[in-house]
């Protein structure tokens, strides 16, 4: 992309929601030679196909020497359709650093879009308990965590019925 399409589509996706940020990543590896190559491959197919992900480009470093072998860092300048794309993207590859170049005052949340977040979040965090929960229970203990959820899952369908049947 040229840069002034690049501008265009920035300007065009953050005035219907999109957020351009700066995103830092950090890669340490025992193998100098592995660190690039790990975080293109990191990058390439897991930031750019990113669900909600618009463009991403930027820098990895040079690799230096640390404690017990070598680390690299990664700037990236990506844009995101939305926040809630930004959230997923931030929860799942956890970032060293995010700096929020656009908008550059307030952001607009509609509050079905805000709900819609809060309950990918919920998700998000979901699954991660039941990871770390299937890690560290009792098979027997896990099940009834798991028929708990399932039982809270009903419940919750129940309330978003009962309030689309108010409206």
């Amino acid at each position: 992309m040229a840069k002034q399409e690049i501008e265009e589509v920035t300007h065009k996706t953050v005035q219907t929601g999109g957020v351009l940020v700066k995103i830092y990543f950090d890669m340490q590896s025992e193998e100098k030679d592995q660190l690039q190559p790990l975080m293109a491959d990191f990058v390439n197919n897991s930031i750019l196909k990113f669900p909600g992900v618009v463009y991403c480009f930027g820098t990895i470093d040079e690799p230096i020497a640390v404690d017990k072998g070598y680390s690299t860092t990664s700037t990236l300048t990506v844009l995101f359709k939305d926040l809630g794309s930004l959230i997923g993207l931030v929860f799942r590859y956890t970032p060293a650093g995010v700096e929020i170049l656009k908008p550059e005052k307030d952001y607009v949340l509609k509050i079905p879009v805000l709900q819609s977040m809060l309950l990918d979040v919920a998700n998000i965090s979901l699954e991660y308990s039941k990871y770390i929960m299937s890690k560290v229970m009792k098979e027997e203990d896990y099940q009834k965590v798991l028929d708990d959820i399932k039982k809270r899952e009903e419940l919750g369908k129940k309330l978003l019925e009962k309030k689309d049947g108010q409206k």
